[in-house]
């Protein structure tokens, strides 16, 4: 059988010389065979590598040995195949998977496609490079999947509701046809309105419910049926995009305009999605609906709830933040056992911007992930100029002429439009543009939303241009620029110095007659490839957006004894799915993906790694989940310094970083890994949540009887001592004692505390080390002092270090007075 195989290959390899010509891609090649992280033997000569920890001392003798084995193996098939300079192998993976990158032609690639002991051979920017790939910055292939049964297991039988925009069920994202069949959910109860036009269900197995609210929105005089649709259906794209991260189908091709951006997959592909529409295109949506929403998806029976939503701004009408009936409602949900995520808020880089204040509800603020898309004009002059597109290139080794819109206008159109901005073809001279590259300004419209830089690309193509450039000339402070995928060479200058040397060489190499018309466009450049991505090591990192704490009690700003945000997780620049009928976003009208930023985009990412914490311990509260999520989180980034924060510098618009604080990030960037062994959990429930509303001073206990049904007991505890998996202390005057209890959720473990504080406020924990057995709870108390008044808050933390090797973190937050 082997001899045949190699007669095969030298045949091909003949026929492989003749067909180098096409141009050479990079390709990732997966072969049969076991990587070490899960080779347990097998192979003559090889003792297994894989550990019951899944850990791998790549330095061991067994790793070394089988990993050479390995990629000998790839070095022969390679050269088998093909001949020596007709490809270049890149990268030979061993470790995680079995397989190597080669830079081959498409018909080389046909030709290992076709080869025995190949499992599979991708085009490099198809593997879950781009789309919502934070699958792959989290983890979730390799670390978390394969524990639940796979990407087709992960977060089976687990319903996550999304109180949203709706959902476009017809999209690829939600489909079902490629999929295992889905049983029905036991426990799921919810109904399925129908598309009011087709008068099809809008669910398929993947979305079990979907109902829409919106008695609030059309007594408000606001609802437009004609665009805000009375049905489950998304008529703003946020829905679908937030469903699709929590629980979106894996390995979904996002294509947009001719390019595949990679492929896109939830973080609990296997989930099921439960709709709450109760947000609208114009005007957002009204409490009133979003309750109704949120009692209903508690009612059908969901597991999770997700809330891309928050208000305004703090409830007013009642004295405290944590009971407006929004709040109240969830806390509600939390005793029915729903885990509840709520996105943070999107008014960062501010102190105090939080929307979501209460501890029963997880909070999350946005990091950007490791991926940045940059791109770069290169002038005439040989200067060049960075910028952002996530556009192809123009023709390799060419330059182009520079045509400035102003410059190229029918005079007749000259008063009625700013030119300038090229969302209108027809007021610009298509013979002066075709065949150049157009020169755009960034006006006032792109910042208001009536301008976009898709339109702008609509209007360089319909002319005929090779490309455009938008040049950014002056900027309000905090304009955030994000890369916009376009079909045509395409390049955003937003660097308003850049924009200017542009503009300088453009009208030196132009000249004029009296009159200012253009003689000649003696001006060129060329714009890079903006479509691949660059993966950073400087990642997580807390974006500029995402709101800040410290978290607020009441709505005069009065500072909480209560940790907020909870938790980080991705939320730039995240690609999903996105309804061809959404305007969320004119960039991405009548488009199936989008790339969109804001914390919306990092709750979902928590609630469907909640989804695969709920699987793994379906009895677990929705305390013990969270807690799961806290402790485990790190405070480093890839490259193992500490988080970093998108800030203001000074008094400048610029952006800099700073070092991040518990206020920018809670407890630390999920690791979704770690969250499914905590080893340790601290738990809570509703008792708890209404012990600490009564602690909060000020508050009048009737009010808290007529949210929560509980009345307070007499002997009021202190709001800090609630068991949360982090220590807030707002107003600290002299010593403090804090009381904790843990949970042991693993096998006996004997753990050792080891507390840590900024020197101004000393900190000391006991018992110093505690056993515990399965099951087992203890308590612990951490004491504070000040040292001296500093007017700043100081920040700890307390690591529980396990014999068993369990790491358990929790956050400590304090701001020392005088007595």
């Amino acid at each position: 059988m082997k001899m045949i195989a190699m007669k095969s290959c030298k045949v091909l390899v003949l026929f492989s010389l003749f067909v180098f010509a096409k141009a050479a891609e990079v390709y990732i090649v997966t072969l049969e065979g076991e990587p070490v992280v899960s080779y347990r033997g097998g192979v003559e000569g090889y003792e297994a590598t894989a550990s019951s920890d899944e850990k791998i001392d790549t330095t061991s003798e067994l790793v070394i040995s089988y990993s050479h084995h390995l990629e000998k193996r790839q070095d022969m098939l390679l050269g088998l195949l093909f001949e020596r300079g007709t490809y270049k192998k890149l990268y030979s993976y061993r470790h995680l998977i079995n397989g190597f990158a080669v830079h081959i032609s498409p018909e080389q690639a046909e030709i290992l496609r076709r080869t025995p002991g190949v499992k599979s051979v991708e085009r490099d920017w198809k593997v879950k490079r781009l789309t919502t790939h934070t699958p792959q910055f989290l983890g979730l292939p390799t670390g978390v999947w394969p524990t639940g049964g796979g990407f087709d297991k992960a977060g089976e039988d687990i319903v996550i509701g999304f109180v949203d925009s709706g959902i476009y069920p017809h999209h690829p994202s939600f489909a079902t046809h490629n999929t295992e069949p889905f049983g029905p959910v036991p426990k799921y109860r919810g109904k399925c309105e129908v598309d009011p036009d087709t008068k099809r269900s809008l669910c398929n197995g993947k979305i079990v419910g979907a109902q829409h609210f919106a008695a609030a929105a059309t007594a408000a005089g606001a609802f437009n049926p004609a665009i805000d649709f009375a049905s489950p259906l998304d008529g703003d794209g946020h829905g679908s995009h937030t469903a699709a991260i929590a629980a979106g189908n894996n390995g979904i091709p996002v294509r947009m305009h001719g390019h595949e951006f990679g492929r896109a997959s939830g973080m609990a592909p296997r989930a099921r999605i439960a709709v709450y529409k109760a947000l609208y295109r114009l005007f957002g949506g009204f409490v009133a609906d979003v309750v109704a929403a949120i009692e209903q998806a508690v009612q059908d029976g969901v597991d999770i709830l997700n809330l891309s939503v928050g208000p305004n701004s703090p409830p007013a009408t009642t004295r405290t933040t944590f009971l407006n009936p929004f709040d109240a409602t969830l806390l509600s949900a939390v005793k029915a056992g729903v885990f509840v995520v709520q996105a943070a808020g999107n008014g960062g880089p501010f102190p105090k911007s939080l929307l979501s204040y209460s501890p029963w509800i997880t909070s999350v603020a946005a990091a950007i992930d490791d991926r940045r898309y940059k791109n770069h004009l290169t002038l005439g002059n040989g200067k060049i100029l960075p910028g952002i597109g996530l556009a192809p290139a123009t023709s390799w080794n060419k330059t182009f002429t520079l045509v400035a819109a102003n410059d190229v206008m029918l005079d007749a159109s000259v008063t009625k439009y700013s030119p300038s901005d090229c969302q209108r073809p027809e007021v610009l001279n298509k013979n002066l543009v075709e065949g150049n590259i157009l020169l755009c300004g960034y006006s006032f419209n792109f910042v208001v939303g009536s301008a976009s830089v898709k339109k702008v690309s609509e209007t360089a193509k319909s002319l005929g241009a090779v490309g455009f450039v938008l040049a950014v000339e002056n900027v309000s402070p905090g304009t955030k620029f994000d890369p916009v995928p376009v079909g045509i060479p395409g390049i955003v200058i937003t660097d308003v110095s850049k924009s200017m040397e542009l503009i300088d060489y453009y009208n030196i190499s132009t000249s004029r007659d009296w009159t200012g018309r253009v003689r000649s466009f003696k001006a060129t450049g060329s714009i890079g490839d903006g479509l691949m991505p660059i993966l950073h090591k400087s990642a997580p990192q807390v974006a500029l957006f995402s709101a800040r704490g410290p978290n607020i009690k009441d709505y005069s700003f009065q500072d909480a004894d209560l940790l907020k945000p909870d938790i980080l997780a991705p939320g730039d620049l995240i690609w999903a799915a996105w309804a061809p009928n959404g305007t969320d976003d004119s960039n991405y009208i009548g488009e199936g993906f989008a790339l969109i930023s804001g914390t919306s985009m990092a709750a979902p990412h928590i609630a469907g790694i909640a989804a695969l914490v709920k699987q793994k311990h379906p009895h677990w509260s929705p305390a013990a989940i969270k807690s799961a999520l806290m402790t485990t989180s790190t405070t480093l980034d890839r490259a193992d310094r500490p988080l970093l924060a998108q800030q203001y510098s000074g008094s400048s618009e610029t952006i800099t970083l700073v070092s991040a604080t518990p206020f920018d990030y809670g407890s630390g960037h999920v690791n979704p890994r770690a969250a499914l062994d905590p080893g340790l959990i601290f738990d809570a429930g509703h008792e708890d949540y209404v012990m600490f509303l009564c602690a909060i001073p000020g508050i009048d206990p009737h009010e808290i009887k007529n949210f929560t049904s509980s009345s307070c007991n007499s002997t009021v505890g202190r709001a800090y001592d609630l068991n949360t998996p982090s220590i807030t202390v707002a107003h600290l005057v002299g010593t403090q004692t804090v009381t904790r209890t843990v949970t042991n959720v693993a096998e006996e473990e004997t753990y050792v505390l080891a507390p840590r504080m900024s020197p101004d406020i000393a900190i000391e924990v006991d018992p110093p080390a505690m056993t515990l057995l399965p099951g087992g709870s203890r308590k612990f108390t951490v004491t504070l002092t000040v040292r001296s008044v500093t007017g700043t808050y100081s920040f700890g933390e307390v690591l529980m270090k396990g014999s068993r090797g369990h790491k358990v973190r929790i956050p400590v937050v304090a701001m020392g007075y005088q007595h």
